[in-house]
């Protein structure tokens, strides 16, 4: 449900935005306020799971995620629709560390766990491959709010199954954690500070006194949270562990690359289906090969890492993502087709990913001493979610400035928007550009056991 509710959205964004009027500047929130919460509160997440007991924090927030997925489908308006969406990703950020954790803890360290994991992974990519094509289906032949609505009955079977299946006494409560809720409640703000500044430069302009106000006092809220850590007895994000130089370094990669990703992904749902005219359907069945080549890509890397390290591909990954960018940037055009404007790019920005995942989750995790794992998968996660969110608001607000600056001049607006786009994703070739530069000069280079690598991919 949650891999499967990030890529499922993608697809009906188009749909959302007519019927719910949606101005062109505010419909990434649709995705960024749901990132934004999820990455936010996923460490909280984590620690609220082993305070008071990981079954229990399951069941009840996927309890909450089925119902904040009802409310989601039943909004009426842009407001409604992304308050509902930030409260999803909440539910996310504690439900995510909680199932991961009980495989973990349930599966002996060994065979059976690697098994476990391995299905866990299997599931992961099955839900992003049927993410694209299920939200193509149901919202051409039902309506987008299916993509919510969906979610309600696997909820429910879901919170029945763990009643049932799962043991009462998986994750005991540890009464010698406490929960960091300054902490989260900085980091978070902070955040959504920064992305709600940057969402409003398109329509305020960029010398506005709202963008910087908002921005800053992100910037603010954020050196409090970093503040916050040194001194909590038990900070949601002990700050030493960046110590670890790998960690730091694929960590800060990661939140680059992330950037990329989610606005690759958000403009060219909107070119296929506003400029191409695609149905939904149509534009799930293009997004398909991504899955695919990422997970051919991933298998040769996780084989590979045993031999070469895993730097080589790591610093490869940011260089085909940037290319990607760079293809898809060029060729997309008024009037394209699929298979010369967007499928060449979205090949090779799909072979970056692939290089980049299981290289990129060993690095950020190898050489972490056993104590800190938990918290360098939890840091991980959420440096993906946070730069995925940051980045949107960044690309889609050059994105939309262009567009909207040259609709003002009298040019069409099916070209304003391709040139918009064009924009957003020069910004991403330098942002991936930059990626693989801090990989060159910050993470050290290690051989992995090909076993560990398979858990990855």
């Amino acid at each position: 449900m949650v891999v499967l509710d990030v890529a499922i959205v993608n697809v009906a964004l188009p749909s959302i935005a007519r019927q719910l009027h949606f101005s062109p500047s505010n419909l990434q929130w649709v995705v960024t306020a749901y990132t934004l919460t999820f990455g936010g509160f996923l460490l909280l997440g984590g620690r609220a799971a082993d305070l008071f007991g990981r079954r229990r924090i399951f069941m009840v927030a996927v309890s909450f995620f089925a119902l904040a997925s009802l409310a989601c489908g039943l909004a009426q308006s842009e407001t409604q629709i992304i308050i509902l969406r930030a409260v999803q990703g909440l539910a996310g950020a504690f439900m995510s560390p909680a199932a991961l954790s009980i495989v973990l803890s349930e599966f002996r360290e060994g065979k059976e766990r690697d098994t476990a994991m391995g299905i866990w992974a299997g599931v992961s990519a099955g839900g992003a491959a049927a993410g694209v094509l299920l939200g193509g289906v149901l919202t051409q032949y039902l309506s987008w709010r299916w993509n919510f609505f969906v979610n309600v009955p696997v909820g429910i079977l879901v919170v029945l199954g763990a009643f049932r299946l799962l043991p009462h006494h998986i994750g005991e409560e540890n009464q010698k954690l406490k929960l960091d809720l300054p902490g989260a409640f900085l980091a978070t703000s902070g955040l959504m500070s920064i992305v709600y500044g940057l969402s409003k430069a398109p329509n305020d302009g960029w010398g506005s006194t709202t963008v910087w106000g908002f921005i800053v006092g992100g910037v603010v809220l954020l050196a409090a949270f970093i503040l916050n850590e040194r001194r909590a007895k038990q900070p949601l994000m002990p700050l030493e562990i960046f110590k670890i130089r790998n960690l730091a370094g694929a960590n800060a990669a990661f939140l680059v690359i992330a950037c990329t990703l989610f606005s690759m992904f958000f403009f060219l749902t909107l070119y296929v289906q506003n400029v191409l005219h695609y149905s939904p359907v149509k534009t799930g069945i293009s997004f398909l090969p991504v899955t695919f080549i990422v997970a051919i890509f991933s298998g040769i890397v996780a084989n590979l890492v045993g031999k070469i390290g895993y730097k080589p591909p790591m610093n490869l990954g940011p260089i085909f993502i940037g290319v990607g960018l760079l293809v898809l940037g060029h060729t997309m055009k008024v009037g394209g087709n699929y298979w010369h404007n967007v499928f060449p790019g979205l090949a090779i920005f799909a072979s970056g990913m692939g290089l980049t995942f299981v290289s990129g989750s060993l690095a950020a995790t190898s050489g972490v001493p056993k104590h800190y794992s938990g918290l360098a998968s939890g840091i991980l996660n959420t440096s993906q979610q946070v730069g995925g969110a940051i980045g949107l608001a960044i690309l889609s607000a050059v994105a939309f400035s262009t567009a909207r600056a040259e609709t003002s001049a009298g040019g069409p607006a099916n070209y304003a928007q391709v040139h918009g786009f064009q924009a957003g994703i020069a910004v991403g070739v330098g942002l991936a550009l930059a990626a693989a530069v801090v990989v060159f000069f910050v993470v050290k280079n290690h051989k992995v056991d090909p076993k560990e690598a398979m858990q990855m991919g």
